[in-house]
């Protein structure tokens, strides 16, 4: 079984009373491994893994897993008869999405990483200088549907590596909108809010009127008062005898 083996990987739901989404896990997320990895595959629809059968097909023929290939356990399918090779291009097995960040590397048996030359769909992957370097890895920050394609990698000493092909999705859809009876409620809630502080506010600002006009009448009775005092006491009573 070569490395491009999950290439041909598809699903097969046995029992499908809804129109649910299937989608097939793969773990760890990688196209290619060494002799002596194993990968497992599983079904999920919706939120809910298992109870599906995992099949592949290649070269025209459709096995089922435990059967023609791998070891099912009646949830997940592990897959471990991999073909020998010096080296890997580690590059995920699922859909990209885009905007993502990507990064493709080969690797060794024994994890390190080589200094190699990437491929997409036959050309030469070239640096911002548009020179042919060889680098330990090739990141994407911010992938596009552009980026997708057949990928590889290749050295002086070892050659090419095997070719894995990388999806890239879109991302998924905003949120719809509000409902036009939830944007009336906040609206009206909003105007009922206002209301209620111009209300407020009026309140007080009558009730601070009514107490700043009593002071200027206690002063000038308080005046009256003091000037009547003073006319009093300029006036003499007289006696005639």
């Amino acid at each position: 079984m070569t490395p491009l083996s999950l290439l041909g990987v598809s699903v097969l739901l046995l029992c499908a009373p809804t129109a649910a989404a299937v989608s097939l896990n793969v773990s760890p997320n990688l196209q290619q491994f060494f002799s002596d990895d194993s990968v497992s595959l599983s079904c999920v629809v919706g939120a809910q893994a298992g109870g599906q059968a995992v099949k592949r097909t290649a070269g025209g023929q459709t096995d089922l897993c435990g059967s023609g290939f791998g070891t099912f356990d009646g949830s997940s399918c592990t897959v471990s008869d991999f073909a020998r090779c010096p080296f890997i291009l580690e590059i995920p097995a699922l859909p990209v999405t885009a905007g993502s960040e990507v990064t493709l590397r080969c690797r060794n048996k024994d994890g390190s990483t080589h200094a190699v030359y990437f491929f997409r769909n036959g050309v030469h992957i070239r640096d911002t200088t548009m020179q042919r370097v060889k680098v330990e890895e090739f990141s994407v920050s911010e992938v596009q549907q552009s980026d997708e394609g057949l990928y590889w990698c290749s050295t002086d000493l070892l050659g090419p590596s095997h070719r894995s092909w990388l999806s890239v999705r879109a991302p998924p859809a905003p949120p719809p909108p509000p409902s036009v009876s939830l944007v009336r409620l906040i609206c009206l809630l909003v105007v009922v809010c206002l209301f209620c502080i111009c209300t407020v506010l009026m309140v007080l600002m009558c009730c601070s009127r009514k107490t700043g006009n009593k002071s200027p009448v206690a002063m000038e009775m308080t005046q009256c008062f003091g000037e009547y005092d003073d006319i009093a006491a300029g006036i003499s009573t007289e006696h005639d005898f």
